[in-house]
């Protein structure tokens, strides 16, 4: 008897139903997640309703936010969760509706069941469209789970690691190096201790000395106009093959950067790897990675110092407390990346809050309020991911700390998809950016 057979005859796995075909790959699927199973252990609440809203702050966004809504059995409770994905929106609103049927009728407080039913009965392992909708539902999960708990998520999760917040930078956001003093003054009035920069045009495999050398001297400059006192973060975009990367890593060793960010795409580890040996400066990567898996290699060959985990992307909070957690024990930080819509910011903030190997946090905004953070204003009814002190203050409320109204998403209705920019060479090849 072949082995796959005399294993589905003994019937060790009683969670699988009865085999729909000989080949041994089709099953017929159970209902409600295995709920039954859990009737005498869980708690009394259900999910009944699952809701999922494309907002677009403009009606061109290319990263309209994709916020999801979960409804219970219990009158007023309900969580908030983000699964906002540049370019893909509708793709992740519509894999959140196809996660319907695992969640309906089963018990919220199961996070970490709801995480392994859904990124393993996908089949297919995650990408950043599955990553994102998982994401988003785990974030509404835990919002629900702290809420029930009458706890913040940070204290379900062990923290605070420090009482007075979260650490955070801005983007910096200077047209000229005239803008320069100004951010600085304004940075220390605010208690800002960092900022995020990057590097100027984009690049080829192989670059010449002066695009090299321009390189270099505008980041020399943004170390000159904010002084030694502001930590500086520089994010190559992956722009930058590992040969230009290698070069431009060394040559700014003297700027004592907190740290170079994707110097070439985070899927080529060895590349990485070839990069980050080169030069003393922390090697920072993941913001596009899913899954604690994703970020496997590079934590065990030691390839780079910072990872950069969404928690839209990566499978939202439980996700990323996992990725802290074997980066942790590596020796390597957490420096979460943030750049969409404010729920997925403040759960961000929740899990940095109980890391011991936290980092600082990024926050797409810069020193003066723009647009977007009015909207949140708006919405949430304070100021969502700014600093005070140079700190995102903790929340003592209940769950992510929040609350909000389908109705107040209403004035900004879901755009459509747009697709990201799209950068090209003199030659017309296609160029990261």
């Amino acid at each position: 008897m072949e082995r796959r057979f005399f294993l589905g005859a003994l019937g060790a796995a009683p969670s699988v139903t009865k085999a729909a075909d000989l080949c041994g790959c089709g099953f017929v699927p159970q209902s409600a997640v295995g709920a039954e199973a859990f009737a005498g252990v869980g708690s009394k609440i259900k999910i009944t309703r699952v809701k999922v809203f494309g907002v677009s702050l403009t009606p061109e966004s290319d990263r309209p936010y994709v916020f999801v809504k979960l409804e219970t059995n219990q009158p007023g409770l309900y969580g908030w969760g983000e699964g906002t994905l540049e370019g893909k929106a509708a793709a992740v609103m519509a894999c959140v509706d196809d996660f319907k049927d695992f969640l309906i009728g089963s018990d919220p407080m199961q996070v970490e069941h709801h995480w392994q039913s859904m990124y393993v009965h996908s089949f297919y392992r995650a990408g950043p469209v599955i990553g994102s909708a998982i994401s988003g539902i785990d974030q509404a999960l835990w919002d629900i789970r702290g809420k029930a708990l009458n706890m913040p998520v940070y204290k379900l999760l062990g923290g605070p690691a420090d009482p007075r917040g979260v650490r955070g930078y801005y983007h910096l956001r200077a047209r000229t190096k005239a803008d320069l003093p100004r951010l600085r003054e304004e940075a220390r009035r605010q208690g800002i201790t960092c900022f995020k920069s990057g590097i100027p045009g984009y690049y080829e495999w192989i670059e010449t000395h002066a695009k090299i050398g321009k390189a270099v001297q505008s980041i020399a400059d943004l170390r000159e106009g904010l002084g030694n006192d502001i930590d500086i973060g520089i994010d190559f975009h992956a722009k930058t093959s590992p040969s230009v990367a290698s070069i431009l890593v060394k040559e700014l060793e003297p700027l004592n950067l907190l740290f170079v960010e994707e110097p070439c795409p985070p899927e080529n580890v060895k590349a990485m790897q070839r990069i980050a040996r080169r030069s003393t400066t922390p090697i920072a990567t993941g913001e596009r990675l899913i899954a604690a898996y994703g970020c496997r290699e590079l934590v065990e060959m030691g390839v780079v110092d910072i990872i950069q985990t969404d928690i839209n992307h990566v499978g939202g909070i439980t996700a990323l407390w996992k990725t802290g957690a074997i980066c942790e024990a590596s020796g390597i930080a957490m420096a979460p990346h943030a750049c969409e819509g404010p729920i997925g910011g403040l759960a961000t903030i929740h899990v940095d809050a109980a890391m011991p190997n936290f980092l600082v946090q990024e926050i797409c905004s810069g020193v003066d309020i723009g647009p977007q953070e009015k909207v949140w204003h708006e919405w949430l009814g304070f100021p969502a991911m700014r600093m005070v002190d140079g700190r995102f203050p903790l929340s003592q409320k209940p769950g992510l700390g929040f609350d909000l109204t389908e109705e107040a998403l209403k004035k900004y209705p879901f755009g459509g998809t747009r697709p990201m920019a799209r950068v090209f060479h003199e030659d017309g090849s296609v160029a990261e950016w």
